[in-house]
């Protein structure tokens, strides 16, 4: 062997090249797989009626991180567990009072399944992926990316901003909704949402009866078009710290899209 046959050597010994083979990609998704195990295991205490020490926020946070490290920090699968948990703080706060002592315990037994729901999904996948299968394609992705319009609701509800707050309180709870556009007689200039009246009225002692809507109202309105990809106004609600947003065809309001929405879409996913 000549000099210029021979490997270049750089204050050592040559280290071999590193490659990763059908086996090692076996055994890191056994591994993973394992992982998810163990926690689906764990998480069985939570799905338990009777009571125990375990912490859901520390069960949530080290799910979160297992996601993350395993399909990466932009993975549906995280977004999908991230919004369970928005899911049930949202359900509380759009209950009417008198229905939250009767209401909570299922609404936090459904965030419990849309957890685990995910958690078997992410199982399901890593599955997949060991007996050399492509993952399956998502709801509609035959026909690209879902839209916003696929989810959105299609009743736009409204509130005239020289309403009282007791009147927006009422209209919410009637409808069954979280959230109603303020108008001036003219075009929408807000929006109202359960969470406004609680955090903005009742903090600031306002009172319900007198107060119009437009002193608590948010704005200006957050919009998105209906043919933009759901994954677009999962970005711009968490961009804004929003649950709501108008939907918009050619700059005209004619829909909401709701943080439940999303927990419906992300559902669909498999």
């Amino acid at each position: 062997m000549n000099a210029a046959d021979e490997p270049m050597r750089m204050n050592g010994p040559i280290m071999p090249k590193q490659t990763t083979t059908r086996l090692n990609r076996g055994l890191f998704v056994d591994r993973n797989i394992k992982r998810l195990e163990a926690l689906l295991t764990r998480f069985k205490t939570f799905l338990s009626r009777r009571p125990g020490s375990a912490s859901l926020q520390k069960f949530d946070q080290e799910t979160e991180e297992t996601l993350s490290e395993i399909f990466g920090e932009t993975s549906e699968l995280l977004e999908a567990y991230e919004y369970a948990k928005v899911g049930e703080a949202a359900a509380l706060i759009n209950m009417p009072e008198e229905a939250q002592e009767h209401g909570a315990q299922d609404v936090h037994r459904e965030t419990l399944q849309q957890r685990k729901r995910v958690l078997e999904s992410a199982m399901s996948e890593l599955n997949l992926h060991r007996r050399g299968q492509t993952k399956m394609p998502a709801r509609g992705s035959n026909t690209g990316p879902i839209q916003v319009a696929d989810y959105m609701s299609s009743e736009v509800r409204s509130i005239a901003a020289e309403a009282t707050l007791k009147d927006a309180g009422r209209l919410l709870q009637k409808l069954k909704v979280g959230s109603l556009l303020v108008d001036d007689d003219r075009r929408y200039i807000g929006i109202i949402t359960d969470t406004d009246l609680s955090r903005k009225a009742v903090a600031r002692g306002l009172d319900p009866n007198s107060t119009p809507v437009k002193a608590c109202m948010s704005k200006p309105v957050l919009t998105i078009e209906d043919d933009e990809a759901m994954e677009a106004a999962v970005k711009m609600m968490k961009d804004h710290g929003v649950r709501h947003l108008a939907v918009t065809e050619d700059g005209t309001i004619i829909g909401i899209l709701s943080v439940s929405d999303l927990l419906r879409y992300y559902s669909n996913i498999k």
